[in-house]
């Protein structure tokens, strides 16, 4: 039987990183690459007689992800303690949250308009961390991680394949990030999901069994763990079998899915709630002034853009993170053209970054700087191409455009005496274009003009030079 037959049914447990300097309940810092076991204290290490203090600042920025996320926030949530054995978790249970989470009922719109719902929004603290491939026939174990704040974004079983499972991931990585939580990067692990899926006859509408893929690590990890999964749940359905609910691991580097225990239920884990913590009351003032200072996100950003006039395509370079649309904006202002300013960022600005290995934030050409030549180009004080050549050397020149252009002989010769010299020149130097030109090769007239701006060094009057050589040619 095909796959086509069966319905993909997915629902994903994001676990994002919190961006504080300190742990859930301690002061233990949490910067990545530090090594092994360097920061930790008695209240991460479970030592007899310590105890959890919240970290204020990782309240504050859970309260801000769910409400980007449209989630309606308790006033009172309750700690809770979830109870399991793992070598890298010292305590043996987890400070998380359960039966009164800190928020319910979101969603994430994906492209085309697909929204896909959160079920809910909790806090917890991250367990440590095995390591199996440091030391031969033995695991190690790293606790920096312990007590790391988290929020955990449970999906409703809305996804319904590989691909969509993975544009809601980066959906909800993009809000996240736009909204200064997390820097959510999937390579430290500050971003990770856990994958339930399950396979179903299209048309039915019951739940099948499920099975949850644990720690995916990037995108194409999870569209490829999904597709394996999904297709062993047809082939056993196919042959008359049984799910059975269990964990399961991905192994990018065998490309297959494997189990790794039977997976746990809700009572298994025999939830009570943290004696050492009281319930988390946020007052609903508070809520409300941190909805108000909600940034524009992406979707948003897009819509206003094009509508603005800036390509489809360049509306997603320009959202790609909060920082390079705010630098646009700035330098569209400046300008007083969205349409260049678009342009500029997106072309010139964005690969002088990748070449450098820069970031926007620190781009050695500001934006009231950018606006300025742009405004330049627009005045036609000065080509395109002499702005270009501008706007590389502004990157070691703090002058303005305009002082660096005239200084540089780059400001836009309109004049017919000089642009005629220049014509001429090229006209001697290259007897064969200018020839055939003459006789008829009308094509040509862009070679001559090329040869005019380089010769000019781009400060000629591209039009004018048109015009002046249509006028030679008697056309």
């Amino acid at each position: 039987m095909s796959h086509e037959l069966y319905e993909m049914v997915v629902g994903l447990e994001v676990h994002v990183q919190l961006k504080t300097r300190t742990k859930a309940f301690c002061r233990c810092a949490t910067t990545f690459g530090d090594p092994p076991n360097a920061n930790t204290c008695p209240v991460c290490l479970a030592l007899p007689g310590a105890l959890p203090v919240l970290n204020a600042e990782a309240v504050a920025l859970a309260v801000r992800g769910v409400l980007a996320l449209g989630c309606t926030v308790r006033e009172r949530s309750v700690f809770a303690r979830k109870n399991y054995f793992y070598p890298d978790l010292p305590k043996g249970y987890q400070i998380s949250q359960f039966e009164e989470p800190l928020a319910e009922h979101g969603r994430v719109e994906l492209a085309g308009g697909r929204v896909i719902g959160i079920t809910r929004i909790h806090m917890e603290e991250d367990a440590g961390k095995s390591v199996h491939d440091r030391f031969p026939g033995v695991t190690a174990i790293d606790l920096n991680r312990s007590g790391v704040p988290l929020i955990e974004v449970v999906s409703e079983p809305e996804i319904r394949s590989a691909a969509e499972a993975a544009a809601y991931l980066r959906a909800l990585r993009e809000i996240l990030v736009y909204a200064g939580v997390s820097d959510c990067s999937m390579e430290e692990g500050s971003l990770r999901a856990d994958a339930n899926v399950s396979a179903r006859p299209r048309g039915q509408t019951a739940l099948r069994t499920r099975t949850e893929i644990k720690n995916l690590n990037s995108f194409s990890f999870v569209e490829r763990a999904l597709e394996l999964e999904f297709a062993r749940h047809c082939a056993v359905h196919d042959a008359g079998g049984t799910i059975v609910q269990q964990t399961m691991l991905y192994d990018a580097a065998r490309d297959d899915v494997r189990p790794a225990r039977s997976k746990e239920e809700s009572h298994d884990y025999r939830y009570f709630p943290e004696p050492d913590l009281p319930p988390l009351v946020i007052a609903r003032a508070e809520i409300d002034r941190v909805r108000a200072a909600l940034p524009e996100f992406p979707a948003a950003r897009r819509a206003r853009y094009v509508a603005r006039g800036v390509t489809a395509a360049d509306a997603e370079v320009l959202t790609a993170s909060r920082a390079i649309g705010d630098y646009f904006e700035a330098v569209a202002a400046a300008a007083g053209d969205v349409k260049a300013a678009a342009n500029w960022v997106t072309g010139e600005v964005l690969a002088s970054l990748n070449a450098s290995g820069g970031t926007i934030e620190a781009a050695p050409v500001d934006a009231p700087r950018l606006g300025a030549l742009i405004a330049l180009v627009a005045s036609g004080a000065v080509s395109n191409t002499a702005a270009k050549a501008i706007f590389a050397t502004m990157h070691a020149d703090p002058a303005s455009p305009h002082a660096i252009a005239e200084r540089d002989g780059l400001l836009q010769v309109g004049d017919d005496t000089a642009l005629q010299a220049w014509i001429d020149e090229v006209w001697a130097e290259h007897p064969e274009e200018a020839g055939r030109y003459a006789a008829g090769e009308r094509r040509l007239q862009g070679v001559l003009v090329g040869f005019v701006m380089k010769k000019s060094k781009g400060s000629a009057d591209p039009k004018r030079v048109n015009q002046l050589l249509a006028a030679r040619a008697g056309t």
